[in-house]
């Protein structure tokens, strides 16, 4: 099989499609036949030399992937070869085939394509997992999202408003901010002319830029507010006030997904199909996709993601 090695730390031309031995499936896995993958920041830091596979998982990047079971290792329950799926990895799918444990497969949900499902796992699994799962977000409370344009925060708009939920989002441009509200949002601020924690008061706040954005969500957060880190776009320290998250009993939880243990994956995957999936097959939640690049083009496709101009998810389709 072909995949997408990594010659040495650095830019997007490090990523070469290289000849690799195919995988074989161990015990509780599966070989899914990659139909499309999917775009996300972490690729980009385990380019960069900052982001290492968690151990035993695949060297090759991609977090995610949509495609057909082609064979099946001992002990898997529920799944046959032909079945149409889509997947959370650990890493591997910038290739063109990938051995997935059994538990972080999804169908494909109704009204999607297999092609599109590649840009739901990561994003549903990682908003299901924080924003209702660890901040146990509820109707009528507020969601500030921030990076509301990127493929985790179209998700979360969609989802947070399908369970009744107003949610606000910060995004780097007045366009960005028209198609978040479309999406639902409720309403914007651009980061670049406005202080968010000036006009903004969220229950639960999903942030993915980390430290240069603590001291302004402790400021947003409401009483018995919920603070997510999921990210540090914005560096890994920042102040935090102890007597504002203590007079508002605040908390901050900061998670991750891809090093978290298989079963752990399961649940979370188990989660999503059963209370994202049928939203999907409703209509009421949809993947929103910027643009394709074929899988062997990975580099180009990075590129658009660093460059920041896109709204959605970015795929690579084989």
């Amino acid at each position: 099989m072909h995949a997408i090695v990594i010659s040495k730390p650095g830019g997007p031309d490090v990523l070469t499609w290289q000849e690799v031995p195919d995988p074989i499936p161990g015990p509780g896995e599966v070989i899914v036949d990659v139909v499309a993958s999917a775009v996300n920041r972490a690729d980009l830091l385990q380019r960069q030399g900052f982001y290492d596979p968690p151990p035993g998982a695949s060297r090759y990047p991609g977090l995610e992937c949509s495609g057909v079971i082609s064979e099946i290792g001992p002990g898997v329950e529920g799944y046959a070869t032909g079945d149409e799926v889509c997947a959370l990895l650990a890493g591997g799918g910038y290739a063109e085939r990938v051995a997935v444990p059994w538990e972080q497969l999804m169908p494909v949900p109704e009204r999607v394509s297999l092609v599109e499902a590649a840009a739901l796992p990561e994003v549903a699994c990682t908003v299901w997992s924080n924003v209702f799962m660890t901040a146990r977000l509820r109707r009528g409370e507020t969601l500030l999202v921030h990076g509301g344009a990127s493929g985790i925060g179209t998700l979360a708009v969609q989802l947070a408003k399908a369970y009744g939920s107003r949610v606000v989002v910060t995004a780097g441009s007045e366009e960005k901010l028209a198609r978040c509200l479309e999406l639902g949002a409720d309403e914007g601020v651009n980061y670049r002319t406005a202080d968010f924690a000036e006009s903004v008061r969220a229950d639960v706040i999903l942030d993915i830029i980390g430290g240069k954005y603590l001291p302004g969500n402790v400021k947003a957060l409401n009483t018995g507010g919920r603070i997510v880190v999921i990210g540090l776009q914005g560096g890994a320290k920042g102040e935090l006030d102890l007597r504002r998250l203590l007079s508002k009993r605040g908390a901050v939880h900061a998670t991750s997904l891809r090093p978290r243990p298989v079963d752990e994956k399961g649940v979370i995957t188990r989660g999503v199909v059963e209370n994202v999936w049928p939203l999907i097959s409703a209509g009421a939640i949809r993947p929103v996709i910027d643009s394709t690049f074929p899988l062997a083009d990975a580099g180009r496709a990075q590129a658009a993601l660093e460059e920041g101009s896109h709204f959605g998810k970015i795929l690579l389709v084989r």
